[in-house]
């Protein structure tokens, strides 16, 4: 009874261990930052999904959402990755946002039968945002996305344990622009109307340790949408 007591409490101690250790996996990892950040691990076959166009309203272009699903090797069925539920559904779209684990997205003017690409450099797309209030009030029509770009935790994939980042894109897809900073955090953003500007956050891991803690420096960005480049300001509140 000792021995199966001991057994347990031992048993115990290794899965505490390894949850700690996990959950203590460094967001960044900074050797061999010198890498292509484009070469990412094939675990399985990938297939791609796309879902119905959406039209944000008052705009005249439809967006097509593209997710990948998984193939299990050597064997015909097919394991999907979105839920344990086959689906082909591979994002949400509510007013004015959508969202979802996303690797492209694909522009059709109405009236065009042409479809533009969004990027051709992998990336995940968690979500997109078209500022309806600014296009309202300045006929400047745009999204702005929140994804990953790079395996920074060195994993071999692209997930949401990878550091966010901040983009914006014309309505169509074109000028599709970083705004965050490479290896700085995104935290949030916003839109303030008066002044026709994006407000944003990111943090800087100072100390070099993987993580995004206290102990590092919040950025204090904002861009003025009225501006034909789009340039990133830095300014400080505190």
């Amino acid at each position: 009874m000792k021995n199966f007591t001991k057994y347990i409490f031992l048993s115990l101690v290794i899965v505490f261990v390894s949850c700690k250790e996990e959950a203590e996996k460094p967001k960044v990892i900074y050797e061999d930052a010198s890498k292509d950040r484009s070469e990412v691990k094939t675990v399985a076959e990938k297939i791609l999904v796309a879902d119905l166009p959406v039209q944000m309203e008052g705009t005249s272009v439809l967006l097509y959402p593209i997710g990948e699903f998984s193939v299990s090797d050597g064997s015909s069925k097919t394991k999907y990755s979105s839920s344990e539920r086959a689906s082909f559904t591979v994002s949400n779209a509510s007013e004015n946002e959508i969202t979802g684990y996303l690797s492209n997205f694909k522009f059709q003017q109405i009236g065009s039968d042409s479809l533009k690409v969004l990027t051709d450099k992998p990336v995940l797309i968690e979500r997109v945002t078209y500022l309806k209030s600014i296009a309202d009030k300045t006929k400047k029509q745009f999204l702005v996305y929140v994804l990953e770009d790079m395996d920074s935790n060195k994993d071999g994939k692209h997930d949401e344990n990878d550091i966010k980042n901040l983009y914006i894109s014309n309505i169509d897809g074109t000028n599709f622009k970083k705004l965050s900073v490479d290896l700085q955090e995104f935290i949030d953003w916003n839109v303030i109307e008066a002044q026709n500007r994006l407000y944003f956050r990111t943090i800087e891991d100072i100390n070099k340790n993987g993580a995004f803690d206290k102990a590092d420096k919040v950025h204090y960005q904002f861009v003025d949408l009225l501006d034909k480049e789009l340039k990133v300001v830095e300014y400080n509140p505190i």
